[in-house]
């Protein structure tokens, strides 16, 4: 069995294991009670507010591509969206994801070197975004993780907030150019190259961040459009319940919580911190016995459901054999 096989069984397994035991663990004697009550159109409802979402994604990036100086159609720019979902799910830690857009973006005619930095700005953009959310989150929901008080969380957001300008700026001027190099001297030769060439690009993505404030703010703008309107799965879906009275304000902050930490998770996709944190989280918001089918359905319209129409894309535009190559 090739790689690209043994990685696509693995995953599926994965799914399939996690979602069981998630659901399995969470049902009881009120789940079909209270799925008796579920509406059919929440689920038109959730797969609508994903493509309103997956729609921003491509226009920011459409965007981002002309602010480089370079042009895309918006058949190309869904093709770096759906791929990125594809190979991100395949890789452990999403690392894939960036491969994906890559690979498109040079697909689509655009070089090499401001593809790289087109990739890393789109994730810096959409940490940000997350962050600055984050103090609204923890000032008006509080006890969002067991065990650690909101002013920790809030301690450490802030924290992680001056870190990150103190590093853009840092990188902006030429600070970090002597800490870079003195942290890799020590290293193989192979490995300090590629640490260089990320610094290289990422001082390169700031720049195009502060060359164009006004264009960079609608990209902004819309990278926290689509990140909403995903999230929007489900208060969709908890709508479907028969859901009314909930703190909306709360579950779209836990949801961004939720994504954030996503973002540093080492398993492919999140799989298996994303569903076992959602019930964490809404074990109290979701009606009883219905919290581990929600994350599930959550999972399966925000990301697996994407993931296979990037592999569509991924196998009509590059094949089999590319990814066999990718995935070694």
């Amino acid at each position: 069995m090739n790689k690209f096989y043994k990685r696509f069984f693995i995953l599926i397994l994965l799914v399939l294991v996690i979602s069981g035991t998630v659901i399995y663990t969470t049902v009881d004697i009120n789940t079909l009670k209270n799925l008796d009550r579920f509406k059919s159109w929440s689920i038109a409802l959730a797969l609508f507010a994903v493509s309103l979402g997956l729609f921003f994604d491509g226009s920011r990036l459409m965007h981002l591509v002309k602010i480089s100086g370079e042009k895309i159609t918006l058949y190309q720019a869904v093709q770096v969206i759906f791929g990125n979902y594809f190979l991100a799910l395949l890789t452990p830690g999403a690392t894939g994801g960036a491969v994906a857009q890559l690979m498109f973006l040079r697909h689509a005619g655009v070089p090499t070197g401001k593809a790289a930095v087109l990739v890393i700005v789109r994730t810096i953009l959409s940490i940000f975004f997350l962050i600055l959310c984050m103090p609204f989150i923890f000032m008006h929901d509080s006890g969002i993780v067991p065990g650690i008080s909101n002013d920790t969380l809030m301690a450490i957001t802030i924290t992680a907030f001056v870190v990150i300008v103190i590093m853009v700026v840092g990188a902006r001027r030429g600070y970090l150019d002597y800490l870079v190099i003195r942290l890799t001297r020590n290293m193989k030769r192979q490995r300090r190259i590629k640490v260089f060439a990320f610094y290289r690009d990422t001082k390169s993505a700031i720049a195009l961040l502060a060359a164009s404030p006004k264009s960079m703010l609608l990209v902004f703008v819309e990278s926290g459009l689509n990140l909403l309107c995903i999230y929007a799965i489900v208060p969709c879906l908890l709508l479907g319940l028969g859901v009314t009275d909930a703190d909306w304000y709360s579950v779209m902050g836990r949801m961004i919580f939720l994504n954030m930490l996503l973002y540093f998770t080492p398993t492919p996709g999140g799989s298996g911190v994303a569903e076992g944190g959602f019930v964490l989280l809404f074990s109290d918001t979701v009606p009883a016995g219905t919290v581990g089918i929600v994350a599930v359905c959550w999972r399966l319209i925000a990301e697996y459901i994407p993931f296979l129409v990037g592999l569509y894309y991924t196998l009509t535009v590059f094949g089999r054999d590319f990814l066999n190559r990718q995935l070694r």
